[in-house]
């Protein structure tokens, strides 16, 4: 029994090397036909199927990504023209190159190259392991027995299948072209069809870290990048901790009509956040109800006697400093009902016996709170901590609807790079594509996002895995 398994275990590492050295004429065979080892067990089916998939591939990259790929070097070198054609006295448009289909047809392309080529070699493989399984007389599964096996102890494959190409085309894909169109000079004076865009190798992300007289792209980086971390940290240091003390607070055995004021703020996350933010920015505009109200009660002339305005209005989302500050306040009276609901779920299942314990050896509740509960929480809801760190990194709806046609940056070197003291990198991003349509300068901002994303997941995670800190709390 354990020399079968022994020898089963040894059949599924085959490695493709072996296979290709050891393998019969078949296996060999299926080097060049994919259904041919199959065809060899009696597996009609599976062969078929291998060899369509083969040719189907064949015939997408000879009549779908050869034309392109034969472009791919230069993007295309014929421009649209319009034409007089004497004999029709019509003008008509030229036989032209459109760089972006070249350049996705290219990248789609080059992606189902090296998907086929791990399917080749995991075909090669796989037929290998027929060989082995017949040579040693084991029973060989027909298709239908392959098929109830993916209803059945193989279902994950299954269910994972559709998934896996809905992540493929809609992240995957695209991500590779993001990363292509980075090296690109594709920007508002290249613009396809009517104009061609070509390689340009890393100039973007040079110009990206360059402040000069005539790029000030390092600059807005600078600047644009420390107000992203700063905003994140701060987003999701004040929404966690207040969403921790309002679930305190509630839950306090003092409070009364703790179930409505749990539904009080229930009501404010049902909401949708976009309206909340309009009508929030309405509220604190230069001539809205807020700066009547501060005007009325005296309090606008109070502040400019200190000199925190030098206006007649208080400028909420229109000064730098005052507009960074009111996006974290709005931002916690947003964000605090969401992370009180998780908050009370966690504080629902503090250990008591902890709590009893320290109250037996005196620890008074401030001291319960920060020994006992504040860690217990920060354990449970460390990696939804991470992620709502880069959530907030890449937080577009808050940034973008309070002052967008509101605040006017005032700083001309962030101008000149399409740029405003209160964006984000992710609003950067939008605004340099939505409104100035210099893809190159945003695809370089998207691959920086995310690396910067990506290292502070994996550094997180990987710390907060590590050190089996369950047993603490059993």
């Amino acid at each position: 029994m354990k020399a079968e398994k022994d020898q089963k275990k040894k059949i599924n590492k085959t490695t493709f090397a072996t296979a290709l050295a050891k393998g019969d004429i078949w296996v060999k065979l299926s080097t060049v036909i994919m259904g041919a080892g199959y065809f060899a067990r009696k597996q009609i089916v599976n062969g078929i199927l291998m060899t369509a998939v083969e040719i189907g591939f064949i015939l997408l990259v000879v009549l779908f990504g050869v034309p392109s790929l034969s472009k791919f070097g230069t993007l295309g070198d014929v421009q649209m023209e319009l034409k007089f054609d004497p004999l029709t006295l019509q003008s008509t448009i030229n036989d032209y190159d459109n760089s972006f289909m070249i350049l996705l047809t290219s990248v789609i392309t080059l992606f189902f190259i090296f998907v086929f080529i791990m399917l080749w070699i995991w075909n090669i493989k796989l037929v290998y392991r027929l060989q082995l399984k017949k040579q040693n007389g084991e029973h060989i599964n027909t298709f239908r027995e392959d098929l109830r096996a993916l209803v059945n102890d193989r279902f994950h494959i299954t269910l994972l299948a559709l998934p896996t190409v809905g992540v493929v085309l809609m992240n995957i894909i695209p991500i590779l072209v993001l990363i292509a169109v980075a090296f690109t000079n594709y920007d508002q004076k290249h613009m396809p069809p009517n104009s061609l865009f070509t390689w340009v190798g890393f100039d973007n992300f040079k110009n990206l870290f360059t402040s000069s007289m005539t790029i000030s792209f390092g600059y807005a980086f600078r600047k644009i990048l420390g107000w992203t971390l700063l905003w994140a940290v701060l987003a999701t240091v004040t929404t966690f901790i207040g969403g921790i003390l309002l679930a305190k607070l509630i839950n306090s055995a003092t409070t009364k009509w703790p179930a409505f004021w749990r539904t009080l703020f229930v009501i404010a996350i049902a909401v949708p956040q976009f309206v909340t933010l309009l009508l929030v920015r309405n509220f604190f505009s230069d001539s809205g109800i807020v700066n009547t109200i501060c005007a009325n009660i005296g309090l606008t002339q109070v502040l400019r006697g200190i000199g925190l305005v030098r206006v007649n209005y208080i400028p909420f989302l229109t000064d730098p400093n005052w507009a960074k500050v009111m996006i974290i306040l709005i931002n916690i009276w947003v964000g605090v009902p969401y992370q009180m609901l998780i908050a009370t779920g966690v504080l629902m299942n503090i250990p008591t016996d902890q709590i009893e314990s320290a109250r037996l050896d005196g620890a008074n509740k401030f001291q319960i709170f920060c020994k006992i509960t504040m860690p217990y929480v920060l354990f449970v809801q460390g990696p939804a901590l991470i992620t709502d760190f880069v959530k907030n990194i890449n937080n577009f709806n808050v940034i973008y609807l309070l002052t967008q046609d509101v605040f006017i940056t005032s700083d001309q070197q962030l101008a000149a790079s399409n740029a405003k003291e209160v964006d984000l990198l992710v609003t950067w991003l939008f605004r340099l594509t939505n409104e100035y349509y210099n893809y190159k300068m945003a695809s370089v901002i998207g691959i920086i996002v995310f690396i910067i994303c990506a290292i502070f997941t994996l550094l997180s995670f990987s710390r907060m895995i590590a050190g089996g800190r369950e047993e603490e709390y059993r």
